[in-house]
């Protein structure tokens, strides 16, 4: 199932098996993915195909500085001629939901996203709706230097298990996607390979990993250093410690193993810690140089 899961998106997002590795682990794994990029660069095809690929429910919703929490949520709709209110879900009720330039919307909007990415629920009218399973967010960011956008809070990019960035294709990569889009979208042609079960049947086996107590407190060792770095201003929380174990075990479960081994810790690292700490110095790249900083200087288990 891996294996055809990565080829079907790989057909479809040419010149990028890291990022893709990284979704599906981060599917397995049951979190959620922001995905950061300038326009046209595939972020929108890539939830796409993810969604056909594993025969998903899949909703999409264009964030806009006048999108209101309801229109992600839903709520009561009055019907005039019953005299009464019926509750309608709103598009966050499927199992992929892309989150389209997420940081366009007002902070407000954004947070309606919150408890459904956290605890897989919607509050409506007092009740509590539980949403289908699997839920996954794949959210597409402008980046910050964009003209409309709101940054997004520090406590919602929490919430994202990891962030990937797709990046410009190489030339001969441009060119197969020119010639892929001669006959059409290449994504209409992506042919399911999993089912919603299946995933959620592989989740529970990626819980099961076997994770040795020296790999825990690298995983802890990692996390702490951040907090004693000088030039952090904010950084990692316990649940970077719970998320990077999270996807070392399904980096692990796509590798074929039922063990973690500190190479799965050091390939999900980056994607995981890069977007949850914060720099005091805000230049291009220097949490990401203080992240590395760390992973050379913390010991790694044998």
């Amino acid at each position: 199932m891996i294996n055809s899961l990565k080829n079907a998106l790989n057909r479809v997002i040419l010149g990028k098996p890291e990022s893709v590795e990284m979704l599906i682990a981060a599917l397995l794994a049951d979190g959620h993915v922001l995905i950061e990029d300038v326009p046209g660069t595939g972020k929108t095809t890539l939830a796409k195909a993810l969604a056909r690929a594993i025969g998903a429910d899949f909703a999409r919703i264009q964030f806009t500085p006048d999108l209101l929490p309801a229109d992600v949520t839903g709520g009561a709709i009055f019907r005039p001629a019953t005299g009464t209110f019926e509750l309608r879900k709103g598009p966050v009720f499927t199992q992929v939901l892309l989150a389209d330039e997420i940081n366009r919307a007002s902070p407000r909007t954004q947070s309606a996203l919150l408890e459904a990415m956290e605890e897989r629920q919607v509050s409506l009218e007092g009740e509590s709706h539980k949403l289908p399973n699997p839920f996954i967010v794949l959210a597409t960011e402008n980046p910050i230097e964009f003209h409309g956008v709101f940054p997004l809070p520090e406590a919602q990019m929490d919430r994202f298990l990891i962030r990937l960035s797709l990046g410009y294709p190489d030339t001969e990569t441009e060119l197969g996607i020119l010639r892929s889009h001669r006959e059409g979208a290449p994504v209409e042609t992506v042919e399911r390979v999993a089912t919603p079960e299946d995933i959620v049947r592989a989740r529970a086996e990626v819980r099961r990993l076997h994770v040795e107590e020296a790999i825990e407190r690298y995983v802890v060792a990692l996390v702490q250093a951040t907090r004693v770095h000088a030039g952090l201003r904010l950084p990692a929380s316990p649940r970077a410690g719970l998320s990077l174990l999270r996807m070392a075990q399904a980096a692990a479960f796509m590798d074929g193993r039922d063990f973690v081994k500190p190479d799965d810790v050091q390939k999900v690292y980056v994607p995981v810690m890069g977007h949850r700490v914060f720099a005091a110095d805000a230049g291009e790249g220097v949490a990401l140089g203080i992240l590395e900083e760390i992973r050379k200087q913390v010991k790694i288990p044998k």
